[in-house]
């Protein structure tokens, strides 16, 4: 009989340690379940960035010399500069398509026009030159300037 009162008293206490690992059981399949589900999204996150990760290795290898010394050499009032610059790229943009490109297209029939104005100056400088009394006048005129080559004072 003493036997039998040691496995009712072993019984009554295995009876509230059972319960408790029920308990657990149920919190750890939660748990599990949670998991499973971190698992799921991690693998599909992986599968995405996996293709991504492959295509850019390359260039970000050949990359990584040029990018350190950037990273080392580069102040942060020259990256400040280089957005202040960014941010008027449209207007600038604009201005050159605008302003700047359509002069360019009609530098080729300015060169020949400079020549012929270059060349009725020097010819009108021999016709005043041939005027009695003009190499004082003109003399007198680089003296005033100071390029006569002089130390004579530059008048203001």
């Amino acid at each position: 009989m003493a036997l039998l009162d040691e496995a009712e008293g072993l019984l009554a206490r295995i009876g509230p340690i059972l319960d408790h690992v029920e308990s657990v059981t149920s919190g750890a399949a939660t748990v599990v379940t949670r998991v499973d589900r971190v698992v799921d999204h991690a693998e599909a996150q992986v599968g995405r960035v996996t293709p991504l990760l492959d295509g850019l290795e390359p260039p970000l290898t050949k990359l990584q010399p040029m990018l350190e010394q950037l990273a080392d050499t580069t102040h942060p009032d020259e990256v400040a500069a280089l957005v202040q610059m960014i941010d008027h790229l449209p207007e600038l943009t604009g201005r050159l398509e605008r302003d700047i490109l359509p002069i360019m297209g009609t530098l080729g029939s300015v060169a020949p026009d400079l020549h012929d104005l270059l060349a009725v100056s020097r010819e009108l400088n021999d016709m005043l030159a041939k005027i009695p009394g003009f190499a004082r006048i003109k003399r007198r005129i680089n003296q005033e300037q100071g390029e006569d080559h002089t130390d004579a004072p530059v008048k203001d």
